[in-house]
């Protein structure tokens, strides 16, 4: 028989315990209650261990932190306002809006792209008629790897997990009939991400639409590509000058534009903890701010349009309590480490998707529910938008159907369940300021390891990011597969049924289609003003000038994204990763 057991982890009886300020509670009280958890556990606790044995000998958090049995006033914040303060208001635990919900919904921002420019057109519409709030654009591989869709590369991904965009006039089809004034778009694009950019000003610049109106994010996160997802264009310190070439160019130019969505989310699919990908997606975000005032630029002149972008696991106290720890964080680098004086500066804004990596092929119904509780973990955390996978993404890119129910997952929290009501309503709760407060030293001791090598960059040259995910990636698998932790439908409640549902089939025929058109744009633009155009960017990736000038002007010419990332590799040289583990 399995022994009464005291699940109450070292590190919690080691924790500093709250002065009491703010929580009514003066030094008697707060004796008076330690004195009273102590008898309980002692008392209550044990007796009833005797009786029923714990189910497990560890309680832990999706992400392994040991968590307490109970949580009290002993557990929360000594400092409230220092630590918490109001929503709105600095250090922007509880929000980065005064009024949170209560003013303006999260932007719903649904993923979508397949195939070739009309049929992403064709979902992006549907969506927007549904209630969509903003436009997310899914590239196809070859075009997130720089590689135009007649490439030899190519063959056989054009538009299979994404739209295939190759030049301008691809752009001109994607967004026909949307107005990129009223709508903002998110592009999930990074090495070759000052390409699709160029596109979409040049695309607003041909409508005659001012660059001052045109808003949305780009993802453009060179260096959690080199830790988590490899889809990079040149090596990591060409690819930094070439992100904060994009920042000093939108900051002047497009300033509704987040130049930067600083990414979490695949370091997190890569198998991360949440404590990591707090920490390693902070750093990241640390090492552009430092390359932007190495530039010369003034921390207020950009750091307004850094945005992040966070993945929402399982564990749903973690991921809220994660949430509300980046935004503290981050209003203290801003503030203490670089000076920060407007506060836009030292708000975290962020997106958030629900984990893709969460989902499964078996019971793919169960992938509702999942996506549900990550979702509302989001808005709980405070999330400025979101993204809810469907249900069948474990088996292709979402029907009409299933993204449907994802989008009305959203609209049913907003519309229906209350938590929009207040702003941070979890925020008190005596876990979850526990643990908002224990991932925030888990991930600051990494922040402070990351800045002993000489910072994010250095780091990622070391490889030190990548093995620290490799090695958590192998220990989740390792519980998975000892069954130490329950995914239901996979090694727990498991069944014969796998549930078979209807997929979205992407013809085969996308490849020759996008190739036609491709030579119907290369057979009709001007060769030698191509080439003309290619020649200013050689000569801006050789020297020190702004990249995105020349390549808006490659990009009204109807330059491919092959041939304007092709000079870039040739200029500035290309990468492999090391695979140090």
């Amino acid at each position: 028989m399995l022994m009464a057991h005291d699940p109450r982890p070292e590190t919690h009886r080691d924790l500093p315990l709250a002065d009491g300020e703010g929580l009514g509670l003066d030094t008697d009280g707060l004796t008076a209650l330690r004195q009273a958890v102590k008898a309980w556990r002692e008392g209550a606790v044990h007796e009833s261990y005797a009786r029923v044995p714990a189910r497990r000998e560890r309680f832990t958090t999706w992400s392994g932190i040991e968590v307490p049995d109970v949580a009290t006033p002993l557990d929360g914040p000594g400092d409230y306002l220092a630590e918490l303060g109001m929503p709105g208001e600095y250090p922007y635990t509880r929000g980065v809006q005064s009024t949170m919900y209560r003013g303006r919904l999260w932007t719903m921002r649904m993923f979508a792209g397949f195939g070739t420019p009309e049929q992403t057109n064709e979902r992006f519409r549907y969506l927007l008629r549904e209630g969509q709030t903003g436009l997310s654009t899914a590239f196809d591989f070859p075009t997130l790897m720089g590689y135009d869709s007649d490439s030899p590369r190519s063959l056989g991904e054009v538009g299979m997990c994404g739209v295939a965009v190759d030049t301008l006039r691809d752009m001109e089809v994607l967004f026909d009939q949307i107005p990129l004034e009223r709508v903002t778009t998110s592009m999930t694009i990074n090495g070759p991400a000052v390409v699709l950019l160029a596109f979409y000003v040049a695309l607003a610049d041909q409508r005659g639409i001012s660059r001052k109106k045109i808003g949305g994010t780009v993802q453009n996160d060179c260096l959690k590509e080199f830790i988590a997802q490899h889809a990079w264009l040149v090596p990591p310190r060409p690819a930094m000058r070439i992100v904060t070439d994009m920042i000093e160019f939108c900051s002047q130019e497009v300033p509704r534009w987040n130049t930067v969505s600083i990414s979490g989310y695949h370091i997190r699919e890569a198998g991360a903890t949440a404590a990591q990908e707090l920490a390693f997606t902070l750093a990241d975000g640390l090492a552009y701010v430092e390359s932007c005032i190495e530039r010369g630029m003034a921390v207020d002149e950009f750091a307004p349009r850094l945005s992040f972008f966070f993945d929402v696991h399982n564990d749903f106290f973690e991921e809220i309590a994660k949430f509300r720890a980046a935004r503290r964080m981050w209003a203290r680098f801003m503030k203490e480490r670089y000076g920060a004086q407007r506060a836009e500066s030292m708000k975290l804004r962020t997106h958030a998707q629900t984990a893709g990596v969460s989902l499964t092929a078996q019971q793919p119904y169960n992938n509702v529910a999942r996506v549900s509780l990550q979702a509302l973990a989001a808005v709980l955390g405070g999330t400025q938008s979101l993204h809810t996978n469907s249900l069948d993404e474990t088996y292709a890119l979402p029907t009409e159907e299933a993204v449907t129910i994802a989008l009305r997952t959203q609209q049913i929290i907003a519309e229906e369940s209350g938590v929009a009501n207040v702003a941070d309503p979890l925020g008190g709760s005596y876990y979850v300021e526990w643990l908002t407060s224990r991932l925030e030293r888990e991930a600051l001791d990494v922040i402070r390891r990351i800045d002993e090598m000489g910072g994010m960059v250095r780091a990622v040259e070391k490889g030190y990011p990548q093995r620290e995910i490799a090695r958590s990636a192998y220990e989740f698998e390792r519980l998975l597969n000892s069954e130490e932790r329950v995914m239901v439908g996979v090694n727990g409640y498991v069944t014969d049924d796998r549930g078979k549902i209807p997929t979205l089939k992407i013809d085969e025929s996308v490849q020759r289609l996008q190739v036609e058109n491709l030579a119907k744009v290369k057979n009709g633009r001007s060769a030698v003003e191509v080439a003309r155009a290619l020649e200013q960017v050689r000569d801006a990736a050789c020297g020190h000038d702004n990249l995105m000038p020349p390549i808006i002007a490659a990009a009204r010419v109807y330059a491919t994204e092959q041939e304007i990332c092709d000079v870039l590799r040739e200029v500035l040289g290309t990468y492999s990763d090391p695979a140090e583990f």
